[in-house]
């Protein structure tokens, strides 16, 4: 439908600038890492203290190899609970995904068809079975009795042409069919 307009950028000056944005990106996702690990480096030097084993005596080396397990217990046990967590998060969110994939509607519904309920049947659905309503609506409707009805049509249909000479009023107009 619309014509297609002619690049204002030639292709070789593309695959030049596309080679150029690759580039940056992946000498930004260089230093990315190597931010990454510096950090990683900087925090744990700020948390783990050298060990001085140098001069220590047979007790003090237990006492210090019993504190490093405590310490290891602590964060083993933050990590197992952390895990947990985290799993039953993780389980959690594939439940709720499958739950709007069925509420989403991949299924295919069913063509409804229609029921024949009466008034009272209606009415106790809605009301409850509590409530006795009883409605007659046929009884409220007027009764026509066929005779009436035969009456009022015309039994016979008689020829056009002697109604059209019954109806006329006027002399003119009986003349003006006459000469037609």
């Amino acid at each position: 439908p619309f014509p297609q307009r002619k690049s204002k950028i030639s292709a070789s000056r593309k695959l030049l600038l596309k080679s150029l944005m690759l580039a940056k990106a992946k000498e930004e996702w260089d230093q990315e890492i190597v931010d990454k690990q510096a950090e990683k480096e900087r925090y744990l030097s700020e948390r783990i203290t050298p060990l001085h084993t140098s001069g220590l005596s047979l007790s003090q080396l237990q006492d210090l190899c019993r504190e490093l397990h405590e310490k290891v217990e602590i964060v083993d046990e933050e990590r197992y609970d952390i895990e947990a967590k985290c799993n039953h998060n993780t389980r959690e969110i594939k439940d709720l995904k499958i739950k709007v994939l069925d509420l989403r509607g991949k299924f295919k519904r069913p063509p409804l068809r229609r029921v024949r309920v009466s008034a009272d049947a209606m009415l106790r659905a809605l009301l409850g079975s509590k409530h006795k309503v009883s409605m007659d609506l046929r009884a409220n409707l007027k009764s026509v009795k066929k005779e009436d009805t035969e009456k009022e049509r015309p039994v016979e249909v008689g020829d056009w042409r002697k109604n059209v000479e019954a109806m006329s009023g006027m002399e003119g107009r009986k003349k003006m069919f006459d000469a037609a």
